[in-house]
């Protein structure tokens, strides 16, 4: 049987996951790296084994391509502030790996909802993986997610929602410690 990590150290690794966008925008990260964490991405867990998760890899002059989709499509819908559509065009290019994370598309609404489920526990698991791999990274989504200009820059098909816009980065610095509430638990025992 396989030696399974202490509860104690998955906990530790849960509570050291920070997101952090202080990152070296030009540092280099491993392919097989990148992989692992996409890998990483596809044990989550998936009801009716659907795999529904996609993966773009943005690195180099992509970055700005992105960017340069996600603000054509903000000019679509009407933006015209200079200031968001400039800083829209460079967002992607703080970090030197972009991960689009999307969820293939599916007509029965709650396989749809499942499916999402799944590629949001997928993107933590990779998340977790790259602070086991000492990576800094930073879950967002924000307008560029429902945009048809990045889903085919990501080479996705047209009806596939994007759940995440992941920065993947050598830290330069740490995130600050967030403070967290206590959960709330109802036990029902009868």
């Amino acid at each position: 049987m396989t030696e399974l990590p202490s509860a104690d150290s998955v906990g530790d690794l849960i509570r050291q996951r920070r997101t952090n966008l202080r990152m070296d925008p030009d540092g280099a990260i491993d392919e097989a790296l990148i992989a692992s964490l996409c890998e990483a991405a596809v044990w989550a867990p998936n009801h009716k084994l659907t795999e529904p998760w996609r993966f773009a890899v943005i690195r180099g002059s992509a970055r700005r391509r992105l960017g340069e989709a996600a603000a054509r499509g903000l000019m679509d819908r009407g933006v015209t502030d200079p200031a968001r559509l400039e800083k829209t065009r460079h967002k992607y290019e703080r970090a030197p790996v972009i991960l689009v994370v999307g969820c293939a598309a599916n007509e029965d609404p709650a396989r749809r909802l499942e499916d999402r489920d799944a590629v949001a526990a997928g993107i933590q698991n990779l998340l977790l993986t790259a602070t086991a791999a000492g990576l800094a990274s930073y879950w967002g989504t924000g307008i560029a997610a429902d945009l048809a200009e990045v889903n085919e820059l990501c080479g996705f098909e047209p009806d596939t929602a994007i759940v995440g816009i992941i920065y993947i980065g050598v830290p330069t610095g740490e995130a600050p410690v967030p403070g967290r509430s206590a959960p709330v638990v109802n036990w029902v025992d009868s």
